[in-house]
């Protein structure tokens, strides 16, 4: 049986990204070109320096990603592109590439939903599989599995799919949401934040503390060092049903905490070592907290056999630990596939293009996601 050849395309927001991918799991190149250091200065994305720094790095990642892979455009099965949602002029950049090529190659071209394809990321199979009882191996497994993607293929990881149906959870700086997942193309959402993606809360947090950018791998650093029990944070539900999301009353918490409540005579705090490690300990633990407790409600409602969580904050190491002996199976994307990347529109393209669910060349870019 013939196992298609995905070239996937990542341009929603400031990660232009390019991957190969065979039979939607085995994934031969992943490569990503980050914008970090173009946004740093203003502690968030702005949408017209991504929309340039894509239009520039769009080519050499192309490049780059049929290099890793050992494989040229006659390789290729088919092009796939995130095309929803994201910035407009992020986007753009992308789609148009995957469609420019779709059309010269003579390809099929699959228009992929960002967010359904977090969520599939948890089945990418990462290669250079480490073997624990060989620490001296393992640089040269992942050295050798680099070079050679005949050696990543029989290295890479068996990934166990998730039983259906499932909950789904996408969790990142501009997504918290929560699905019902029947199958990889039949999911309905369930809750999303009404304020605030969880990720961007813990941006708006360290740009609190005085820390840098992106917000989220810092702090959750600094909350393994500090005591979350130190400094209690609300836990905004929303109600004793609701499956929906609100970080805004939290981030305000924190700031109060450290700069006092305006219009009173009471004062922050002196910020340290330890009340910064303290701070976002209980901050973290706060935003895990709700996390846990809106899965489970969930789950009881939806009766689903599993969990999946998908999207940057899925790396997070506090989210990770706190799900370890959760009710039902959890499943985590491997860490290099969390964070936006085209491994995963591939991924999920190969799902699509078995059903037939091609795209025709006038494949729009759009700001929202087609999941409701």
């Amino acid at each position: 049986m013939h196992m298609p050849t995905i070239l996937g395309i990542e341009s929603t927001c400031d990660e232009t990204g390019a991957a190969v991918v065979i039979d939607g799991r085995d994934v031969r190149s992943n490569v990503v070109a980050s914008q970090v250091e173009l946004h740093a200065k203003y502690r968030g994305v702005v949408p017209e320096i991504a929309s340039r720094a894509h239009i520039e790095n769009i080519l050499p990642v192309l490049r780059e990603s049929l290099a890793v892979a050992n494989k040229t455009f006659a390789d290729i099965d088919a092009i796939a592109v995130a095309h929803r949602p994201g910035l407009i002029g992020s986007l753009l950049i992308g789609v148009t590439a995957a469609k420019t090529l779709a059309w010269s190659l003579n390809k099929p071209l699959i228009g992929v939903d960002h967010v359904q394809a977090h969520l599939y990321s948890v089945m990418l199979e990462d290669a250079a599989r480490e073997r624990p009882s060989d620490e001296a191996t393992k640089g040269n497994a992942a050295e050798e599995a680099a070079s050679s993607p005949s050696v990543a293929s029989s290295l890479r990881r068996f990934v166990p799919p998730p039983s259906f149906p499932a909950l789904g959870a996408v969790l990142s700086g501009g997504h918290t949401s929560l699905y019902h997942v029947i199958d990889w193309t039949q999911i309905t959402r369930l809750g999303s934040t009404i304020d605030d993606a969880v990720g961007e809360a813990y941006d708006k947090v360290a740009a609190i503390l005085g820390l840098g950018y992106p917000g989220g791998p810092i702090i959750d650093k600094l909350a393994a060092e500090g005591d979350p029990k130190a400094i209690k944070f609300p836990r905004t539900m929303l109600g004793r049903e609701s499956l929906d999301f609100s970080f805004s009353g939290l981030k305000t918490a924190v700031l109060y905490h450290v700069r006092g409540v305006p219009g009173r005579d009471a004062k922050g705090v002196e910020l340290n070592d330890r009340t910064i490690r303290d701070i976002a300990a209980g901050f973290q633990a706060a935003c895990v907290d709700v996390i846990v407790r809106k899965l489970d409600r969930a789950v009881r409602r939806t009766r689903a056999k599993s969990v999946i969580i998908g999207g940057g904050v899925s790396a997070n190491r506090g989210l990770r630990t706190a799900l370890e002996n959760f009710a039902i199976p959890v499943h985590f994307p491997p860490i290099q596939y969390c964070t936006d990347n085209a491994a995963m529109s591939a991924g999920l393209a190969d799902v699509l293009l078995r059903e037939g669910r091609t795209a025709a060349l006038d494949l729009d870019a759009i700001t929202a996601s087609a999941i409701r």
